[in-house]
């Protein structure tokens, strides 16, 4: 029997999350939060794309210099983990591998609609819940959350943990 090992990053990453509340979020709000998003990924010349998605609909989408067509299907996948289980796709990805077992044994939902792999974050309305999610692609996975995080915390004029 494989012995299972705590990665230290999911409770950071658990308490990152717990942080990260909107009181109010729609259109203006996605703007400002992609373009920043944006304007630190052109910073680093990261070959990302980059998505914010509310309440059913895209209110923000860019693909930047570098990045690939494939890059927009890890968004969508990447962005369905995080609207079903309301964390971030890096969360579930590493729980999985605290656990041990694959995404599809554990959940039984297809990998063709669903990447768990870091770079998608639940945007949570304080006293409604996950009302859609901010979505980067390009980078290795952590690099991708870190962004998306990194975003998020200014945005909520929050520091760093």
């Amino acid at each position: 029997m494989t012995e299972l090992v705590h990665d230290p990053n999911l409770d950071e990453i658990r308490r990152q999350e717990q942080r990260l509340r909107f009181v109010r979020f729609g259109p203006d709000e996605a703007w400002s939060l992609g373009t920043r998003l944006r304007g630190m990924a052109m910073e680093v010349a990261a070959p990302v794309v980059i998505d914010v998605f509310c309440a059913g609909r895209t209110l923000f989408h860019n693909a930047l210099e570098g990045s690939v067509p494939d890059n927009a299907e890890w968004v969508r996948r990447k962005r369905n983990v995080a609207l079903r289980f309301w964390k971030s796709s890096y969360q579930i990805r590493l729980a999985l591998a605290e656990l041990g077992v694959g995404f599809t044994e554990r959940y039984g939902l297809p990998e063709t609609d669903y990447a768990p792999h870091g770079g998608s974050v639940p945007i949570i309305l304080a006293g409604t819940g996950c009302i859609g999610a901010v979505t980067v692609s390009g980078l290795p996975q952590k690099e991708d959350h870190a962004m998306v995080i990194a975003a998020l915390e200014a945005e909520l004029g929050l520091g760093p943990i």
